[in-house]
């Protein structure tokens, strides 16, 4: 594939943040947005590493823009960012939140272990967590995924939104609240077309499939108050992937976007530390 430049990658609402030689590629969530990334990569920069984080394929704009993306199209967004760090850095490392988790196992699959460690933060495979009603899962995804009703209908999230941090919360609940044009931008897209969960769906397909192909060290971080998706889904994580170095890091007193929750900063500094550890112990790849 064609190499394009770091700066060609990020989008209008991504950032890039030159430390030092080792990068960490951030993946935001699904309908989410760079700035769930933003504190994450303060906490790594601190710790001497540059930080990138694109503004995903169909994100960050309207609801019409997010329903033309395909899961490729999103892959594709961190693939090229990915390739453009190698250009640049001695060793790239990569971390994603929720769906953004599944990306970077599907990219740690294609690009082996020239993916120097991974981050898999929520890892999301099976919507199973406190706040998603069971009734509302098993009648909702299989009428309306597989009908024509994908297209005219979307799944509304609730409070509290993933975050157990009451401040943080507030904070979004007033910009979703106010509706102003730049709340796409700055929270997300906190009601998701049917049509791009059935993309969702697609991706977590592949990512299951990828699973036995990773071979890149791996920190699973994952709360044990997930309001979206249970620790299960970190312990499928665990069983399946191939690496030869896995930790896991479960922690309480926080939700599902642990990127903005009150365990943040434990969080950064534990995968920080990881990563380092990682480039203790392997060889570099071309």
């Amino acid at each position: 594939m064609t190499t394009t430049s770091i700066q060609d990658c990020l989008g209008p609402t991504g950032f890039y943040d030159k430390r030092g030689e080792d990068v960490v590629l951030l993946v935001h969530g699904l309908t989410g947005t760079p700035a769930e990334m933003r504190h994450i990569g303060k906490r790594l920069m601190k710790k001497g590493f540059s930080v990138m984080c694109p503004q995903l394929a169909g994100h960050c704009g309207s609801v019409g823009e997010l329903k033309r993306s395909k899961w490729q199209d999103w892959y594709g967004t961190i693939e090229r960012a990915f390739e453009a760090l190698k250009q640049e850095h001695l060793r790239v490392y990569v971390s994603g939140l929720s769906m953004g988790a599944l990306i970077a196992l599907k990219l740690a699959e294609e690009k082996g272990q020239r993916v120097n460690g991974l981050g898999l933060l929520s890892t999301t495979f099976f919507y199973d967590g406190w706040n998603m009603p069971r009734l509302k899962r098993k009648l909702f995804l299989p009428i309306v995924l597989h009908t024509p009703l994908k297209h005219f209908l979307s799944w509304e999230e609730t409070p509290p939104y993933g975050i157990k941090c009451e401040r943080t919360r507030a904070l979004v609940h007033a910009v979703l609240e106010n509706r102003d044009a730049l709340a796409a931008e700055k929270v997300g897209i906190f009601s998701t077309p049917a049509v791009t969960i059935k993309e969702s769906t697609r991706l977590i397909k592949a990512a299951r499939k990828a699973l036995p192909k990773v071979h890149s060290p791996a920190l699973i971080v994952h709360s044990t108050e997930d309001d979206m998706a249970s620790v299960k889904n970190a312990h499928y994580v665990a069983r399946r992937i191939s690496s030869d170095k896995i930790e896991t890091f479960f922690v309480d007193d926080t939700y599902h976007v642990l990127t903005l929750d009150k365990r943040r900063d434990d969080i950064a500094c534990r995968m920080a530390d990881f990563f380092k550890k990682c480039a203790l112990h392997q060889p570099l790849a071309a």
